[in-house]
């Protein structure tokens, strides 16, 4: 999760060049999920807290698939399925 679009759009990038998704959040996000590599753990516990924006993109990933930039009203986040 970061402030601004062009952060977000900024870290596709990254990760199109071969950064790991973890690194990049771990330095760049302002979510309390970064000290984990931005790992949420199973969302299933917690899915019906989530933002619905986040919430409905997350549950159309594919396995290993990034989402584009995602805004709530907490910020943009960029959401990994890994599982």
């Amino acid at each position: 999760m970061v402030r601004h679009q062009f952060e977000a759009e900024d870290l596709l990038r990254k990760l199109s060049e071969g950064i790991a998704f973890e690194v990049l959040a771990a330095r760049f996000s302002i979510c309390p999920s970064a000290a984990e590599g931005g790992d949420l753990g199973d969302i299933a516990k917690s899915i019906n807290k989530m933002a619905e924006e986040f919430k409905k993109t997350a549950m159309s990933l594919m396995l290993d698939e990034v989402s584009k930039p995602v805004r709530t009203k907490f910020g943009y986040h960029l959401i990994q399925r890994y599982a």
